[in-house]
C-alpha cells in the first residue's frame, strides 16, 4: 500500500524535549508526513524548538501526561481529516524511516505496532534488553496478547478505529491501556520491525526497562 502522506499524521507528545525535538520533527517532516507536536506543559523551549515547516505545535497549559498529550494530538489529526495516525516518541528513540513500513502493514491490519525485537536496538545494555523482554512477557500474560515488544511507542493505526482506542489513562499507563483495548476489541494487529535508539538523553528521560515495569504497575495496580 503506497501511503498517502497528506492524510497520514504523525503525533508526537513532548515534555521538556528542547535538546532534541527540532532534530526529531525535522527528520519526520522531511519524509513528507504532516506532524502535530503536543507540548505537554513544558517548562523549557520545547514549543519554539518544535516549530518547523510541516509541523503544527499544540500546547497544554499544564503537564497532563503522555497519554493525554497523545490523545490531544490524535483528536487534532482527526479534525484535519487524517486517514492514518502514527504515534512517535519525542526523545529521538525512533527512526522516521520506519513510518512507511508501519503504514504499509495496515493493508491487512487495523493497527501496526513497532517492535525493537523484530528490528534492532542501538545503545541498549544486555540487562536493559532482558528487563524489557521480561516486561513484555508480563504484559502479554496480563493482556492476553502475544507480542514481541509490548512497550514501543511507535504505532500506526487507521483513523476509523481511533474511537475504539481512545486513551483515558493520562500518563504512561496509556501504553498498557491500548494493548487491553486492542485485545478486547478484536482489532487486527501486526508487529513491524523497528529501530529503537537509546541515547544518553533518552535514558535520562527514563525510557528503559524500568519504565516498562512502572507502566505495568500504574495501569494494573493503580488505574
Amino acid at each position: 500500500m503506497e501511503p498517502d502522506r497528506g492524510t497520514t499524521w504523525v503525533v508526537i507528545a513532548a515534555f521538556n524535549e528542547r535538546k532534541v525535538i527540532r532534530e526529531v520533527v525535522t527528520e519526520v517532516a522531511r519524509g513528507g508526513w504532516p506532524v502535530v507536536v503536543v507540548d505537554d506543559g513544558s517548562s523549557d523551549d520545547t514549543a519554539r524548538e518544535a516549530s518547523a515547516p510541516g509541523v503544527i505545535v499544540v500546547k497544554h497549559g499544564i503537564n497532563l501526561g503522555q497519554g493525554a498529550a497523545l490523545q490531544t494530538g490524535i483528536d487534532f489529526a482527526l479534525r484535519r481529516g487524517a486517514h492514518y495516525i502514527v504515534t512517535f516518541d519525542a526523545d529521538g528513540q525512533h527512526d522516521a524511516a520506519d513510518i512507511e513500513a508501519l503504514i504499509a502493514a495496515l493493508r491487512n491490519a487495523d493497527i501496526a505496532l513497532g517492535s525493537r525485537f523484530l528490528g534492532k536496538t542501538v545503545g541498549a545494555s544486555t540487562s536493559r534488553m532482558a528487563l524489557l523482554r521480561t516486561a513484555t512477557m508480563v504484559s502479554n500474560g496480563l493482556s492476553g496478547m502475544k507480542l514481541t515488544d509490548a512497550h514501543c511507542g511507535l504505532r500506526a493505526f487507521r483513523a476509523s478505529i481511533a474511537p475504539r482506542l481512545r486513551i483515558t489513562q493520562d500518563r504512561m499507563a496509556h501504553a498498557s491501556e491500548l494493548l487491553r483495548k486492542i485485545r478486547t476489541s478484536g482489532l487486527r494487529v501486526v508487529e513491524v520491525p523497528a529501530t529503537v535508539r537509546y541515547t544518553e538523553h533518552s535514558m535520562s528521560k527514563g525510557q528503559g526497562g524500568l519504565q516498562a515495569v512502572r507502566i505495568l504497575f500504574d495501569y494494573f495496580f493503580r488505574a
